[in-house]
């Protein structure tokens, strides 16, 4: 038997302890995908990749919803964060807890550090992971909706934002009541909005031309577009009116043309 002098685990011949130190001491990737390029320590690594992301295998099936994962433990951290609401890891700052160690990592850094790494090239928006820019790119500069709503004209980016969508505005469901009055929301985050703005009275964003504030970096960019820009983006396809929100041209079109679209 050959020991190794890192770790001390024990092997049955020279080459094997080689293998060991190169791939699990030294990680070197010797097994390189040739399709893409990627590389891995371990052999069963690569073919999970191959399968996964080339082949598209998924052999393992949530039996709560309808996700499908290319490896058990994947599927299994599924279950416990998802379905079981699992959130083991918890802020020291504040009550925020994630089920990852990698999102707590984020949210300390752009939250708490404010750093913001990843910069647009098109717009000022900045965020502090690589996937949160992708999304913005899709979403915001290249109009990509991919999920269609079978009831009404929505259309959204995500999958979950689509499931928010349906079961708030076509099922009514409004899981969030406020202990102070009698309003509703589908979304937490959207009843810690409330409670800030309407109770405490919070409007940290001041406009530069005139007086108004708000609670909501998205509402003042669309105070700036509307009233001090003049953009009216959205255009009643019957008649040549023009609105600056969306939902102000959708109660023109139901209360002028009766509902009907052209």
């Amino acid at each position: 038997m050959f020991g190794c002098e890192i770790c001390g685990k024990s092997l049955c011949n020279k080459a094997y302890l080689a293998k060991h130190i190169d791939t699990i001491h030294e990680g070197k990737k010797q097994f390189t995908c040739e399709i893409c390029g990627k590389s891995f320590v371990l052999k069963t690594q690569l073919a999970q990749h191959i399968g996964a992301i080339h082949e598209g295998k998924k052999p393992y099936a949530c039996d709560i919803c309808d996700y499908r994962f290319s490896q058990k433990g994947s599927m299994k951290t599924h279950v416990a964060f998802v379905h079981e609401g699992k959130k083991p890891f918890k802020c020291d700052i504040c009550d925020y807890s994630c089920s990852r160690k990698g999102s707590m990592k984020m949210h300390v850094e752009s939250v708490h550090e404010g750093k913001k790494p990843f910069k647009c090239d098109i717009c000022d928006y900045s965020c502090s992971h690589k996937g949160s820019l992708k999304t913005h790119l899709e979403l915001v500069h290249e109009g990509k909706k991919a999920f269609k709503c079978d009831i009404c004209d929505y259309s959204c980016y995500q999958k979950s934002a689509m499931k928010r969508h349906v079961e708030s505005v076509h099922e009514g469901k409004k899981p969030f009541k406020c202990d102070i009055c009698d309003y509703s929301c589908s979304q937490k985050s959207h009843m810690k909005m409330h409670v800030e703005s309407v109770h405490e009275g919070k409007k940290p964003f001041k406009c530069d031309i005139c007086d108004y504030s708000c609670s909501l970096k998205c509402n003042m960019k669309k105070h700036v577009e509307s009233v001090h820009e003049g953009k009216k983006p959205f255009k009643c396809n019957i008649c040549d009116y023009s609105f600056s929100q969306r939902s102000d041209m959708n109660r023109h079109v139901e209360s002028v043309h009766g509902g009907k679209k052209a």
